[in-house]
């Protein structure tokens, strides 16, 4: 049993089946040289919040590319012309409260006309479950598109809590989560309660270690992002 504290082992590896709507990042090159920086516990918060930001576009380019779109004209310098826009109404981006709150300006960059919801919510360390502590959403946040923020998919307790309140609260039908680092626990959880959740993850890793921290992982992503430890 002395083995099982080791924090480098998995505890439980697990095997998962990827569904339609959970889309991996593992053999995308510029990601993965990218997550090498965040994983390496030298690097410092500064660059740390950089690199979150940059991975967090890296997975927009594709989480928003399947976005209905409407005709719009546009007059170029050269003749009219037809364009596009994003059809209905614009998006809500809900970070999880802290470590979310990184990735929430490089959306922003995106897509500026964004709204944001916040969902505060954290790990009990002696009973992995999730408390919540702050809710904060728009009024039409069930007519939009939502995108959760979390660098990290773990148990996946948090974004199971943010997700059921997102649609039993205000009955949200366009969800999707992006987040940068996930266990195979918390993307089967996600995948098997509510499979109509859009996922968009830069990198799964091996598996959970005794005290529920993703093995390899990077380390607690909030303590990193803001240098409290």
């Amino acid at each position: 049993m002395e083995k099982l504290k080791d924090k480098t082992i998995v505890v439980a590896p697990m095997k998962i089946n990827l569904a339609k709507n959970t889309h991996i990042f593992n053999e995308h090159s510029l990601i993965q040289a990218k997550i090498s920086v965040l994983r390496d516990e030298n690097t410092p918060s500064s660059i740390f919040r950089k690199v979150v930001e940059e991975i967090t576009i890296l997975l927009a380019s594709d989480a928003l590319s399947h976005l209905p779109l409407e005709d719009i004209s546009v007059t170029t310098p050269i003749c009219k012309t037809t364009g596009s826009k994003i059809a209905g109404k614009k998006m809500v981006l809900v970070p999880i409260i802290r470590a979310g709150l990184a990735m929430e300006p490089a959306m922003k960059a995106v897509v500026p006309q964004a709204r944001t919801g916040f969902c505060g919510v954290y790990r009990d360390p002696d009973t992995s479950k999730p408390v919540p502590y702050y809710w904060k959403m728009p009024d039409d946040i069930g007519n939009r598109s939502v995108f959760i923020l979390d660098p990290m998919l773990a148990t996946g307790g948090s974004m199971l809590y943010t997700i059921d309140r997102l649609k039993k609260e205000h009955h949200c039908k366009s969800i999707h989560l992006m987040s940068i680092i996930a266990a195979p626990e918390g993307v089967d959880l996600i995948q098997t309660l509510h499979p109509d959740v859009e996922m968009y993850i830069a990198q799964l890793d091996e598996g959970l270690n005794c005290d529920r921290y993703i093995v390899p992982g990077l380390g607690d992503a909030g303590d990193r992002i803001y240098g409290t430890k």
